[in-house]
């Protein structure tokens, strides 16, 4: 895997060249064992330089599955639409998240994280916590469809929560703790329009 693209200014070169670095380091051996001065020597630079744009191992290694997250899909995430059905938009966000669950390199970083957490129930918070600076696409959608009246939820982030909980059942868990294959194009259709039609009788 190599993100490192040569158009971008020196210092984003250098994060690029780090993160490059530092998911071999964690795929090779586990997160316990990498060090934030072995993933500078693989990526050729200093360790001032590695801690200059992640002030921890922690920091980098949520900024690695933020950063999977966001280049999943090429296309924009959709923004809520009041003037467009909910199912069809809901099923555009599920399926996104669905081909970034297919992703076998995030799998395998997710299983990294997993083992480093049962090992350290607060290095897991942190990690959790850094994941969660930014809402995600999936719980703002649904806030917007609440704000507009067109779903019925106090809580969106938790409502969130439990649609991802629907779809991580059947594409995540699976895969990550029983070594199960990846679903298919259609079982991911499946999940999603299944997912999406319990959600939408329950909230909208």
């Amino acid at each position: 895997m190599n993100i490192v693209d040569t158009s971008l200014r020196l210092t984003d070169r250098k994060r690029a060249a780090i993160i490059d670095a530092a998911i071999q380091e964690f795929l090779a051996a586990g997160f316990d064992a990498t060090s934030m001065d072995r993933v500078a020597a693989r990526a050729c630079v200093s360790k001032r330089t590695v801690y200059n744009h992640f002030p921890s191992k922690e920091a980098l290694f949520a900024a690695i599955l933020r950063q999977l997250w966001e280049s999943s899909d090429t296309d924009q995430a959709p923004v809520y639409s009041s003037g467009h059905p909910l199912r069809g938009q809901l099923l555009q966000l599920l399926l996104k998240k669905l081909r970034l669950l297919n992703d076998e390199a995030f799998l395998s970083l997710a299983r990294v994280a997993i083992a480093a957490g049962i090992h350290s129930p607060e290095r897991a918070r942190d990690m959790v916590a850094r994941m969660g600076e930014r809402e995600e696409d999936l719980t703002c959608w649904i806030r917007a469809a609440a704000e507009d009246g067109r779903l019925n939820t106090p809580d969106p982030a938790f409502a969130s929560q439990q649609l991802q909980g629907l779809v991580k059942a059947f594409a995540f868990w699976p895969q990550v703790t029983m070594g199960q294959p990846p679903l298919s194009v259609d079982e991911q259709r499946r999940v999603a329009e299944s997912a999406a039609d319990m959600f939408l009788a329950s909230y909208a």
